[in-house]
């Protein structure tokens, strides 16, 4: 499992934690600096039904000075992820990938029924 996390982020380091109290290994990546791949960002829209705004970070700063809420009805998958691998910060966070599940954000019912 590859997880992408923000340290500064409690959100991130609350999914960390529930991952380590259920004795689950994965593989944590920075998602400022290595953000997630285009395949990964791919099967993560795939995994949500295309609805691409489950993939954004819409609450970050980034997110609101590029005016993308505005852009985004308009812009084709493929741009939405140049953006994203340009700019980490975008991408909604933490960003799981695994080979049987696929999440952004972190609640942790949701976590237990589709890792636990």
């Amino acid at each position: 499992m590859k997880i992408y996390t923000y340290a500064k982020c409690s959100t991130c380091r609350n999914a960390l934690k529930w991952l380590d109290s259920k004795n689950i290994s994965y593989k944590n990546l920075p998602i400022r600096e290595t953000p997630p791949s285009v395949a990964e960002l791919k099967k993560m829209l795939k995994a949500y039904d295309g609805n691409i705004r489950r993939l954004l970070n819409t609450s970050s700063k980034d997110y609101r000075e590029l005016g993308i809420k505005d852009q985004l009805d308009d812009m084709k998958a493929e741009d939405v992820f140049t953006l994203m691998q340009q700019n980490g910060n975008l991408v909604k966070r933490p960003f799981v990938i695994d080979k049987d599940a696929m999440i952004t954000g972190f609640k942790a019912d949701e976590w237990q029924e589709k890792l636990g």
